[in-house]
């Protein structure tokens, strides 16, 4: 959901069969591989599990069909391939309908370390796995749900709740501080840090809280926030999200806790 791409999204064939290229299989295994080394004692278990159980190929990009038939078993979801950008509504609209929106291209290899807009890795290893878990996919459902309902202005907000939990979530468990959110999984660097580094401030998650903390998303995080189980985002599912999203607009924005762009711009030409 942005502005502009230089990917060109790749559509099923007549087999509902994506014809990616050799290349971008290469692509997908070295980041697969890549991750498999980072994220063992760093992601949750239950997104460990969720990931055993989804089976992904680790020598090519998975079609979406095979992904889909693990998660309709499970939970009746399934994967809808998408451009690289597209609307709320059509965003919304999707995981209303237990489809989840997965953009259908994949990195190049000049942009492997880092990609600002989310591809079929991101989509499909960072996202995918949990909505397996029934508390995960119940909140995903009710988000989009929400979100078809939402006016402009609460829709700004629903992302923010988004991005705290389904992208850039932690979960505290038997074992420690994991990850669970897509956003981490999928990144090596972002990975550790969000699990291991001193420097990012680490909040129980307070859903109003998070709705009134402001964040960027070309850094490493500045706010993390932990939930205690999958189970308090099915909480949060049935709760009145448009009543939060009103306490927190009350109750205005927390102070960022990261540099403006500009003044980073303007640092870096001195």
């Amino acid at each position: 959901m942005g502005k502009g791409t230089k990917y060109i999204a790749k559509y099923p064939d007549k087999n509902g069969i994506i014809p990616y290229t050799k290349e971008e299989d290469a692509i997908w295994a070295a980041l697969y591989q890549r991750q498999m080394k980072v994220i063992p004692g760093r992601a949750a278990p239950i997104y460990m599990e969720a990931l055993d159980k989804l089976g992904l190929p680790a020598d090519r990009v998975p079609q979406p069909e095979e992904v889909s038939s693990v998660l309709r078993a499970h939970t009746g979801w399934e994967v809808a391939p998408v451009p690289a950008l597209i609307n709320f509504d059509d965003f919304f609209k999707l995981l209303s309908e237990k489809k989840f929106p997965a953009a259908s291209f994949i990195r190049t290899w000049d942009e492997f370390d880092y990609l600002q807009e989310p591809d079929v890795f991101h989509e499909i290893f960072g996202h995918t796995p949990l909505l397996i878990d029934s508390n995960f996919a119940a909140f995903t459902e009710a988000y989009g749900e929400y979100g078809l309902r939402a006016n402009k202005e609460d829709r700004v907000k629903l992302a923010a709740l988004y991005w705290f939990t389904v992208e850039f979530g932690l979960i505290d468990t038997t074992e420690g501080l994991r990850a669970y959110g897509a956003g981490i999984i999928s990144s090596p660097g972002e990975a550790v840090y969000a699990v291991e580094s001193d420097t990012p401030e680490r909040r129980p998650f307070d859903a109003v809280d998070a709705l009134r903390t402001p964040y960027r998303i070309d850094i490493f995080q500045t706010v993390y926030f932990v939930i205690d189980g999958l189970e308090d985002l099915f909480e949060l599912a049935h709760k009145d999200l448009f009543a939060l999203i009103a306490e927190a607009r009350r109750l205005g924005m927390h102070e960022p806790t990261f540099p403006p762009k500009e003044a980073e711009k303007q640092t870096a030409n001195m």
